[in-house]
């Protein structure tokens, strides 16, 4: 059963595709991976040759995602080494 984040719509989860990671569009990409592309410094230029399924509106809209995700949780810090 697919499921859609109701503020992104190209936001999707289904435990059936990607071990229910939040993907896009339903499709086998998951958010994480688009993420790590742009983390690397792949431009979206270069993204959108690599997987040309790919729209320009999903790659707004899985950063909008993932920052209303950090938002809603917390991590473990340590203290930083000098």
């Amino acid at each position: 059963m697919e499921l859609v984040h109701p503020i992104f719509p190209r936001i999707t989860v289904d435990p059936n595709i990607c071990s229910g990671k939040p993907c896009i569009r339903g499709l086998r990409f998951p958010v994480s991976t688009l993420l790590n592309h742009i983390a690397v410094g792949t431009t979206l230029e270069q993204i959108m040759e690599e997987f040309p399924f790919l729209e320009k509106e999903d790659f707004y809209e899985a950063m909008a995602f993932a920052a209303l995700a950090l938002e809603e949780r917390f991590f473990e810090l340590q203290q930083a080494r000098a």
